[in-house]
């Protein structure tokens, strides 16, 4: 019988039950489609990956919710990482070590930082250049959240952004806002993104929800995936490159935060690299912690 060892990891945290929750499954490269579908349901996981041998990068991965495989994630790839170091298969760095990643569109660039005193590694990831998509009805959508268009950052748009997933930003006037957001049309909501094309929601504001962040958001899914994902890194990716790109920061290194109102902690590293005008990448990073460790039998 094939067994598949498998590490729930906390990411973008460095407190075990913070950040969000990933499950790792490793050696997964006899898993079909199908079961690692049926696996991500049965972990119940905002994400899980599957980590598998790759002949162009140093690993491939594979990342699912409950719901349906997803080409790019910030949170898994953390966690992927961080389950690679705890095992050993994945050598612990001396020194900044760049590696590749095969995922479903092909490879992405992470690094891993060494650990300092007792710290978890740091785990850099390159998201892709964004693409500035569809610009939304603000009166369409804001009201799917329990939001009015008077909700909206002045003078702000609602757009589909990717760097490697596309996710609706909603950028919000303030936190007291966000707060107030919340999925009051679920059907609307799925319908309407199904339409356009676009994975997820992401609400935030130029607010932290402490002295040390700059912004802050909640992620907003609809079932059967988690309703709202703790901490979302391909989607901070596509905050930051949408925030530099339209003059909304002054400067494109920050830390994002997100989770705290859920008992979930998480802290984003944030590097946006280029002009405002020609996005080359966003570079996010974080650490993790293991939770667990298991062996899953088919």
């Amino acid at each position: 019988m094939p067994v598949y060892p498998f590490l729930l990891v906390d990411a973008f945290t460095e407190t075990a039950l913070g950040g969000n929750s990933c499950a790792v499954v490793l050696d997964a490269d006899n898993l079909t489609t199908d079961q690692m579908q049926r696996l991500a349901q049965e972990f119940n996981q905002p994400e899980t990956a599957f980590v598998r041998r790759s002949t162009t990068a140093d690993f491939a991965v594979r990342y699912f919710t409950p719901a349906e495989e997803i080409p790019l994630a910030g949170h898994p790839t953390i966690a992927t990482l961080t389950a690679l170091l705890h095992t050993g298969r994945l050598p612990r760095p001396t020194h900044a070590t760049p590696l590749t990643l095969e995922l479903l569109h092909g490879p992405i660039a992470v690094a891993v930082e060494p650990a300092e005193s007792g710290r978890p590694h740091l785990v850099h990831m390159t998201q892709r250049r964004p693409v500035f998509g569809q610009v939304h009805d603000a009166a369409e959508v804001l009201p799917m959240f329990g939001l009015t268009p008077a909700d909206l950052l002045p003078g702000a748009v609602v757009q589909t952004v990717s760097t490697g997933t596309p996710q609706l930003m909603v950028p919000l006037r303030d936190a007291a806002t966000l707060r107030r957001a919340h999925l009051a049309q679920p059907e609307a909501l799925l319908a309407y993104r199904q339409a356009t094309g676009f994975f997820s929601s992401h609400l935030f504001c130029l607010e932290g929800a402490t002295p040390a962040g700059r912004t802050f958001a909640r992620h907003i899914c609809t079932p059967p995936d988690v309703l709202e994902d703790p901490v979302t890194g391909s989607a901070t990716g596509g905050m930051g490159a949408y925030l530099w790109h339209y003059g909304l920061l002054d400067s494109p290194a920050f830390l994002a935060e997100q989770g705290h109102w859920l008992g979930r902690p998480g802290t984003v590293q944030v590097l946006v690299q280029g002009p405002p005008t020609d996005i080359e990448a966003v570079r996010i990073s974080g650490t993790g912690v293991v939770v667990l460790e298991g062996r899953l039998t088919l």
